[in-house]
């Protein structure tokens, strides 16, 4: 039961910051129309994600430099198995990750899309955890 739990889109009760690999999109794409309808600006801090809601606010900390951005999920991805995030290039550039073009990150939910704060909670960890074996799974 628990594990078609899981399975369910992330939902505002769901685990708040995660791990990942992240990587990035630009020049190619630039332009062009997201999944949201807006088009993509690889100047602006945005990132595609597969089941955050368009709007969600994201804290991206790269693992390897600490450095952070904050994002706006306006896209869907990334398609490439074991990455979490794909970020505009600005917010790669921000995160120091452009000569490598990916990196290691960790993902916070700042604001859920339509203006939701984000709820506190002291299972997040717990939570977060099952969502990496489950990204490993699949």
């Amino acid at each position: 039961m628990a594990l078609a739990l899981a399975l369910l889109p992330i939902t505002q009760a769901q685990a708040l910051t995660t791990e990942g690999m992240a990587s990035y999109y630009g020049d190619r794409f630039n332009g062009r129309r997201t999944a949201s309808g807006e088009r993509f600006d690889m100047h602006e801090l945005t990132a595609a994600h597969r089941t955050l809601e368009f709007g969600t606010r994201v804290l991206v900390t790269n693992k390897v430099n600490g450095r952070s951005v904050e994002v706006t999920i306006n896209d869907r991805g990334p398609y490439v198995q074991g990455r979490s995030i794909d970020l505009s290039k600005e917010a790669a550039r921000e995160l120091g990750m452009l000569g490598r073009g990916v990196a290691p990150v960790e993902l916070r939910v700042l604001e859920f899309g339509g203006s939701t704060p984000a709820p506190s909670g002291s299972n997040d960890l717990a939570v977060a955890q099952a969502q990496r074996l489950l990204i490993d799974l699949f």
